[in-house]
């Protein structure tokens, strides 16, 4: 199987954190063995730790250096190139940009925030396109 690349949605890092069982956790164990290339770009970064480190979301500080120190140690960074495509919500912009960029399937629990396309999947149909093309 070759490796693919893939960009996470902040809610994909958030569900592996949360709940090591699960397609997202899944998904985030393969970006850690390496089955995954994880790209990304300095706001994805920056939003990230914004995110990891709220506390109503009861992650673990601990848990959250180890998950941002993988990405950075092991994540590809990349210098995004702006697409001007009408989105759904503009505060995601970054990530479909980024996979655009990268050449990488957008993995997200929110596809409505996006347009329809067929590198946006939700957790589950990559799990199913991994396992299809096994």
């Amino acid at each position: 199987m070759n490796i693919k690349r893939v960009v996470f949605d902040t809610n994909v890092i958030v569900s592996a954190s949360l709940s090591r069982n699960g397609n997202p956790a899944n998904i985030y164990r393969m970006f850690l063995t390496g089955t995954l290339a994880l790209f990304y770009c300095e706001e994805i970064l920056a939003e990230y730790e914004d995110v990891l480190y709220r506390p109503y979301l009861k992650i673990f500080p601990s848990d959250a250096d180890i998950i941002m120190a993988a990405v950075r140690q092991h994540g590809k960074k990349v210098i995004v190139t702006p697409s001007t495509n009408p989105m759904p919500d503009e505060d995601d912009r970054v990530f479909y940009d980024t996979a655009k960029t990268a050449g990488a399937f957008l993995i997200t629990g929110n596809k409505k925030h996006y347009p329809s396309e067929q590198f946006i999947l939700a957790p589950s149909a990559f799990v199913k396109l991994l396992e299809d093309d096994s």
